[in-house]
């Protein structure tokens, strides 16, 4: 009976989480979606060149706009890169500026405004220059071209009509991609409350490298509870600062998700992760070499 009582009230707990944590996400996704209707309907080749180009200071953009304290930057940048709005190099500056549910337990327990604003720095330019060294590893050695921008792609794969104008259409995207967020964050949610935070936070020892390479293992899933672990296990003293960075700057919220359900190229796909992954390592391990602390 009591067992009955605790699997109810984590199933309730979870609910309440991914409901509260999936809602935030709906604006995002509702204007992200609106922006590629209208682009899509209303635009000619001129401005879809202007979008091209400016794609080339795009992981600057991208850094900057990516450290807001929402994961649904991340999304909506998974979602534009699926219509090529934007580049890999753009996409991945996002992922890795974006720092989920970081800000908000900072600010609640009291850290020093300056070493807030030394972390979120220190992501912004990580995320800058790994934004632009991808994007000149992508064109220059790999050889590859940008595809020109497809919004259709978004449509084909959500097995929707376009052509039912531009409000109804981002309607019909946005709740299609928000109940596919929905499911799963409740399954990552359900599975991390059943082996528990505390379990959780074992795996991490403070091991140079080891510990990095860990920490940017748990950032890669795709739910703000990998956020909250690494923060709170950094505020501890439990992890050091290039751990704590390398989980963070891997964690890109739910933009993971969204990618892997609009982008039809799973092998680039995965090679975005590992990107992202590798990023976030070797930033970690750099900043542990280095002493930095904030």
């Amino acid at each position: 009976m009591q067992e009955a009582f605790v699997m109810l009230h984590i199933l309730e707990h979870t609910l309440s989480h991914t409901i509260e944590d999936s809602v935030k996400l709906l604006p995002f996704l509702f204007f992200t979606y609106l922006l590629m209707e209208l682009l899509e309907h209303t635009t000619g080749g001129k401005v879809q060149n202007k979008i091209k180009d400016a794609g080339k200071v795009g992981p600057l953009w991208g850094g900057l706009l990516g450290i807001m304290p929402q994961c649904g930057f991340s999304a909506a940048a998974a979602s534009l890169y699926a219509g090529r709005v934007i580049t890999v190099g753009t996409l991945l500056a996002v992922f890795l500026s974006t720092s989920d549910e970081m800000l908000p337990i900072f600010i609640s327990e009291s850290v020093a405004p300056a070493t807030i604003i030394k972390i979120l720095g220190a992501k912004v330019c990580i995320a800058i220059i790994s934004g632009f060294l991808a994007e000149l590893v992508y064109v220059n050695v790999f050889k590859k071209k940008e595809k020109d921008m497809d919004i259709h792609v978004v449509c084909e794969e959500e097995h929707c009509s376009c052509e039912d104008g531009v409000l109804k259409s981002a309607l019909k995207h946005t709740l299609k991609i928000f109940a596919y967020i929905l499911l799963i964050t409740f399954i990552l949610t359900l599975v991390i409350e059943m082996i528990g935070e505390d379990h959780l936070a074992v795996v991490f020892q403070n091991i140079p490298v080891v510990g990095e390479m860990i920490a940017a293992l748990v950032g890669l899933i795709p739910n703000c509870a990998s956020s909250v672990v690494i923060t709170e296990l950094y505020l501890s003293g439990i992890i050091g600062a290039g751990a704590m960075m390398s989980g963070l700057l891997v964690n890109a919220g739910v933009g993971l998700l969204v990618l892997f359900r609009l982008n039809r190229n799973w092998k680039q796909n995965a090679g975005i992760m590992a990107a992202l992954y590798g990023f976030g390592v070797v930033w970690g391990v750099i900043i542990e070499l280095l002493g930095i602390v904030f």
